[in-house]
């Protein structure tokens, strides 16, 4: 296939350039599915026309908007290449040429046009879409492919690496971490261009989000289904007929007065209906799923050509939309991820003739910060912040969800090292060093808090509910379900310093323990049986020299949900300790216990 010499071709900013010739490398390795990860912006379309060009078998690109298709196919055509389109919203079903950019929708239903053992390279825009579900129409395409060839190479780009509710969707960060799981569909992410150094180096134009001085709407109360999603009669009970909207809309439209072009994100469809009305006449135009493409595409081309300077819209225009002058975003709805949220703002980041900034008013309270790292986990509460944690065996600066008080990490919610290593046999491997585990009783591996089975010895570990029943079944047992912890610095019979821990359940029941921290050997021994369990912020270096030191920072300590005492003699001795319990037992904390 030819391209017309005379025709410049377009050219490849620097971070452009490396994510091609990261991907290349990457597949001259193997066939191992890879990400890149590019902001709203960036010019994904002239990278994915990039490696088109570049590939020598069939290239098959694809997209979940027939917009996305079209821009991408668009880039390709600026080399002066032909290419195919395989989109039935585009009206068009072709897929002889080497490449083609097609709608996974159009091309799911239509296989067998795609039965070429040539097709080489897969590209997948918007890939944080792709679902580990075999039966997803993504998944059905690469089938499909790969049983014509199993050497498929399949890379996906996105602005937003994650999938609500289940963090990142690739396993390895070229930088020598760990991001997702290692049953994550992609493997690999071989190239990232952070946000942040993207608005610094002028190619995206800076976000200014404002704090309201008005009323706006209160979302705290909804939860999201078992979807993950926002049910939308919970959120019309929050919107409908709100006294707040009027006053928001009037302060969108003065904040707007100066601005080139405004894009509202209502709630529901009867909200944005409702925000409408207060919008000056004329000037605005409402967008919905069930909007009529012909009647969507005329709205959009007259918001482009400034003819509106309000779109409304409801779920929709998050992916696909390019309308560089928009310089406002007003946010009228909660946004369940930060990937919704970043792909919302991103609307409104691309550079444009006498735009300087792009306002960010957002009404409903959402807590993500555009800029900040998804940590791969949903976060724990509303408190929580990326922490950087270093491990103590690999030296690898994890990032976690966690807490603060000023330097210090109070408390994080890792459970295991994110660093790759070399092993043995010189493959990059997740570093073994766990920050929270359980022990198996056979061998004395460790093992994620949550496995049932140990990974080393493949003995079924020993289940928490078990634990508590036999202890239950003892009358020489105690078993206190903790409501408090309480830590002094005392003295023993002797006169000889030691720490005291008691333990106290609902009931006025207390177990207690002792320990010295005058030596080393006691120091280190009060570390593996106290300080390593009770560890709010886990790897976290923290060697308390003295007692007092223990219980003046005895906010960086947690206490078990139970204990489990034996009496031996006249006295109890305490035997066993349950952290992070999850089973029918109910916790002193869900009946409303004091914090430790």
């Amino acid at each position: 296939m030819l391209y017309n010499a005379c025709a410049p071709l377009p050219t490849l900013r620097d971070y452009q350039q490396q994510a091609v010739v990261r991907v290349v490398e990457h597949f001259r390795r193997g066939s191992d599915p890879a990400v890149v990860v590019l902001p709203t912006g960036s010019g994904k379309s002239l990278v994915i026309a990039e490696l088109a060009r570049l590939a020598r078998g069939r290239v098959l690109a694809l997209a979940h908007v027939r917009e996305l298709v079209e821009q991408n196919h668009a880039k390709y055509q600026a080399y002066g290449l032909e290419a195919d389109i395989f989109s039935a919203g585009l009206k068009r079903r072709e897929s002889s040429r080497q490449v083609v950019f097609g709608s996974v929708q159009s091309v799911v239903r239509n296989l067998a046009s795609f039965a070429d053992e040539n097709f080489t390279l897969l590209v997948i825009d918007e890939c944080h879409r792709v679902s580990l579900e075999k039966t997803s129409s993504y998944q059905k395409v690469i089938a499909h492919l790969k049983r014509h060839n199993p050497s498929l190479k399949i890379l996906g780009l996105t602005a937003t690496p994650y999938r609500l509710g289940l963090g990142f969707i690739y396993h390895r960060h070229y930088h020598g971490m760990v991001r997702g799981d290692a049953e994550s569909f992609f493997t690999d992410c071989v190239f990232e261009q952070p946000l942040r150094l993207m608005v610094k180096q002028g190619y995206l134009t800076p976000p200014e989000r404002l704090d309201m001085a008005i009323e706006g709407y209160d979302f705290s109360r909804l939860v999201p289904a078992p979807t993950g999603q926002f049910v939308e009669r919970e959120l019309n009970e929050v919107v409908a007929k709100s006294r707040a909207t009027p006053g928001i809309v009037e302060q969108i439209v003065e904040r707007a007065r100066d601005r080139q072009g405004v894009m509202i994100f209502a709630a529901t469809v009867a909200h944005a209906e409702e925000v409408m009305g207060y919008l000056p006449a004329g000037e605005a135009a409402l967008i919905t799923g069930d909007t009529d493409s012909q009647e969507r595409e005329r709205l959009i081309d007259a918001f482009k050509a400034r003819a509106l300077k309000y779109l409304v819209n409801v779920s929709v225009l998050t992916t696909g939309f390019d309308a560089p002058h928009v310089d406002v975003i007003a946010i009228l709805r909660p946004t369940e991820s930060v990937s919704l949220y970043q792909q919302i703002v991103g609307r409104g980041l691309r550079l444009s003739p006498g735009k300087e900034n792009c306002l960010v008013l957002d009404y409903a309270g959402n807590p993500w910060n555009l800029y900040a790292p998804e940590v791969g986990e949903p976060k724990p509460d509303s408190d929580s912040e990326p922490v950087q944690v270093v491990c103590p065996a690999c030296e690898h600066a994890n990032l976690f969800w966690g807490k603060r008080d000023g330097e210090i990490v109070l408390e994080h919610f890792g459970r295991r090292c994110q660093g790759l290593v070399e092993s043995d046999q010189g493959k990059r491997v997740q570093c073994d060093f766990r920050f929270r585990f359980k022990v198996c009783d056979q061998c004395g591996a460790e093992n994620d808090i949550a496995a049932r089975r140990c990974h080393g010895c493949q003995a079924l570990l020993v289940d928490a509910d078990d634990k508590l029943k036999d202890a239950l079944k003892l009358k020489d047992a105690k078993v206190l379900r903790v409501s408090g912890m309480e830590l002094v610095a005392t003295v023993n019979g002797r006169g000889l310093p030691r720490l005291k821990v008691t333990y106290h359940d609902e009931d006025g029941e207390s177990l207690s323990e002792w320990f010295a921290l005058e030596t080393g050997a006691q120091r280190h021994a009060f570390y593996h049986a106290f300080l390593k369990d009770h560890a709010r912020a886990p790897g976290i270096e923290w060697k308390p020299a003295s007692a007092e030191e223990v219980v003046g920072q005895r906010q960086r300590l947690r206490r078990p949900d139970f204990v489990v005492g034996r009496k031996v003699g006249r006295h109890w001795q305490l035997r066993d300790k349950l952290f992070d319990y999850q089973g029918r037992f109910r916790k002193a904390a869900d009946a409303g216990g004091d914090a430790p």
